[in-house]
This record gives structure tokens, C-alpha cells and sequence, in this order.
């Protein structure tokens, strides 16, 4: 199986390709359209700020690539946010893939901003959670959230629910680190290796 991880300068990439070695799997780390399309998956992970890495996308030309690619893809942390229409981190424009806008949690006494630490996930749905229970947690660090609406495919809450993940068509996203969940995190990677 061929697993093309996405290099667009993003932070967290080491980290998911070492998680991917411990599952048995090989991946590349590439820029290039060719190896992009001629995968049998693709992950995006991510770490950052939404403008910076849109612009990254820009310039390699994967901002085109990405949305046209039709094998199973998986979005991880802002990999994941970045499928969204818009983001409210710097009125940043991004794929478009799916129909949210991201947006800042807004702090209080009790729920601190960036959003960091283990959560359960709720309301799962679909193929990346089989196996898996409302008692599962799994690790988040973020300061933005899409909204919870008609491709959520899992929640979590900080303290109103937002969308832990997401599908629409073959795109797939998390919005915690797969590669930080321990076994919980191992078996979604598994899940996915498995569409």
C-alpha cells in the first residue's frame, strides 16, 4: 500500500510517521502531484497557524491538488481545520472542502485557551471510530473549532460541543492528534489504513 503524507512545511509530521512505522506502514513525505494522486491514502497533518500554512499550500500548488484527489484522505489537527471554507485565525480563506468556518473558543474561568489535554470522544459515526465507545478519550491541543454540523462525524466539548471530526466524500478529519491518543489514537491510524 502506498501512503503519501503531505509536505507542506507543517509542524507534527514526525510525529505521525513514526506512529504510521509502528502500525507496519511506510509512508512518503511528499510535495509532489504525481505522488499525491498515484497514493492509495493520503494524510495531512498539521501544526500551526492557518494563514502561514495556506500560504505554503499556495505556493507548491497543493491547495489545487488536494481537492481533487478521490483516495481516502485524513486531515489531522489543522490538516483537519484546513478543509473548512474559511477560519477566523487571521481571516484566512482555505480549501473549501467543507461547508464550516473555524473558529476561536472563547475563554473562560473554567476552560483555558489553546484547548490542550484528553477529552472524550461522543457521537461517533462512521469507519475511523469502529471499535471505539463515547468512553474513549483522546489528546487535543488547539484553539480553534469547526462547528458541529452535517459531516460531523464525532464531538467532544470546551466547553460546548465542536467537531472532533469530520467526512464528506473520501476527506476525512480529526481535529485531536491520532499520533498522541496512545491506543485509541493507534486504532483510528488502523481504521483509516483499513478504508
Amino acid at each position: 500500500m502506498e501512503i503519501a503524507v503531505v509536505d507542506y512545511k507543517g509542524g507534527n509530521v514526525q510525529s505521525v510517521l513514526f506512529a504510521l512505522e509502528r502500525l507496519g506502514a511506510q509512508a512518503t513525505l511528499t510535495a509532489d502531484p504525481e505522488t499525491l494522486r498515484k497514493a492509495d491514502k493520503v494524510l495531512f497533518p498539521g501544526e500551526g497557524e492557518a494563514s502561514s500554512a495556506m500560504e505554503a499550500l499556495r505556493a507548491a500548488g497543493l491547495d489545487q491538488v488536494l481537492p481533487t484527489l478521490t483516495q481516502p484522505f485524513l486531515g489531522i489537527c489543522l490538516g483537519m481545520q484546513l478543509l473548512g471554507e474559511h477560519s477566523e485565525e487571521n481571516d484566512t480563506p482555505m480549501l473549501g472542502l467543507l461547508p464550516f468556518t473555524v473558529r476561536r473558543f472563547v475563554p473562560d474561568v473554567a476552560h483555558k485557551v489553546p484547548h490542550m489535554g484528553w477529552n472524550n470522544l461522543q457521537a461517533l459515526q462512521g469507519p475511523l471510530f469502529a471499535g471505539l465507545t463515547d468512553a474513549d478519550h483522546v489528546y487535543f491541543v488547539h484553539s480553534y473549532y469547526a462547528p458541529v454540523g452535517e459531516y460531523t462525524t464525532a464531538q467532544s466539548t470546551h466547553p460546548a460541543p465542536f467537531s472532533a471530526a469530520v467526512q464528506h466524500r473520501n476527506f476525512h478529519g480529526v481535529q485531536f492528534h491520532t499520533e498522541k491518543s496512545g491506543a485509541v489514537g493507534t486504532r483510528i491510524l488502523a481504521n483509516f489504513l483499513n478504508l
